[in-house]
């Protein structure tokens, strides 16, 4: 009996040491190989500029690569389907825009849950949005601009990155502003849309200062406005809608990032202090800055203030889309 016993305290003192490590490596695993962000829009736009700064950051911080992989068509929906249906598990993500609060409205009949599909990580940015013209257009200043589609409207041509996109909202604010229609020219991503704007092949466009403010420097397209309450400092010589004429005109693209719903409360925790890491990196801070942005304060890059944020959001866009009339599908 005494040999038994003996024994059995030799193994659970052979074995305790062994099991000590095994839940600790358990417990720190996440992650252990590379991580995607699905971006839900074409390559090369502001929402993809925006998801591989944060992306190159957090991965140092995870000491894993963060790959971005665009999924672009349908309004961003087809990208984030995808996320909403992957394994819960923190190796595939979204990093997506006010579309998130808009598409609960925009689509009645989508194959996910645009809001019980996904757990919050934390809000990354909101950047403000800019009226722009093709360079040779006949207006020099807004209330010029207001004048013109005001005359010839629906001969004036808008372009927008597809229904839903942050150019297609921004696209529908304006026209209501202004109180008169365009003809509307949806494309698949923000990328051809600026492509044929440059080229003149449209006249119009509303769309995030990270696409636009470059081209904005280099005269490449007329600016008109800026869509918030006070003028940016990387754009000071731009005035506010407000400033121009059109004090209704006021609204920023916020980003935030997700991951499927169902993913385990310790790996969202890690990967929104990765975050956090990412958005106070003095690299990451000046490229926004340039971008005509800023990070989101520390507190707001969290899973708690980013679903406030964005349950208020789908509340706010609701009744402007139901006014509009104008359904994705």
């Amino acid at each position: 009996m005494m040999r038994r016993s003996l024994m059995a305290l030799l193994a659970a003192a052979f074995l305790a040491p062994a099991a000590a490590p095994t839940t600790a490596a358990a417990q720190g695993a996440f992650p252990t190989r590379t991580i995607t962000v699905i971006v839900p829009f074409a390559a090369g736009g502001p929402t993809d500029t925006v998801t591989r700064l944060v992306a190159e950051v957090m991965g140092r911080d995870l000491g894993q690569t963060v790959v971005v992989e665009n999924v672009g068509g349908a309004g961003g929906t087809l990208g984030a389907g995808r996320v909403a249906q992957a394994r819960p598990d923190g190796y595939t993500l979204l990093l997506h825009h006010i579309g998130m609060g808009t598409t609960p409205t925009l689509y009645r009949r989508l194959s996910y849950d645009p809001v019980g599909g996904f757990e919050t990580i934390g809000l990354v940015t909101a950047v403000p949005m800019t009226i722009i013209g093709r360079k040779d257009i006949a207006a020099t200043n807004l209330a010029e601009l207001v004048a013109l589609v005001r005359r010839d409207q629906v001969k004036i041509n808008y372009a927008n990155a597809g229904i839903g996109a942050a150019s297609h909202l921004c696209g529908l604010l304006l026209q209501k502003a202004i109180d008169a229609p365009m003809t509307t020219v949806p494309y698949r991503g923000t990328g051809p849309a600026m492509t044929d704007l440059i080229a003149g092949t449209v006249d119009l466009m509303c769309d995030q200062t990270t696409n636009t403010t470059s081209h904005i420097r280099a005269g490449a397209v007329r600016a008109f406005a800026v869509t918030t309450a006070q003028r940016l400092p990387s754009l000071p010589e731009l005035p506010t809608a407000a400033e121009a004429g059109l004090p209704g005109m006021e609204v920023t693209v916020w980003h935030g990032l997700y991951s499927p719903k169902g993913t385990p409360a310790e790996i969202n925790t890690r990967l929104s202090r990765a975050l956090q890491v990412a958005l106070r990196d003095e690299r990451l801070i000046q490229r926004f800055a340039d971008l005509g942005t800023a990070p989101v304060a520390q507190n707001e890059a969290t899973p708690d203030a980013h679903r406030a944020f964005w349950q208020a959001d789908i509340a706010k866009w609701r009744p402007v889309i139901q006014a509009a009339g104008q359904y994705a599908d």
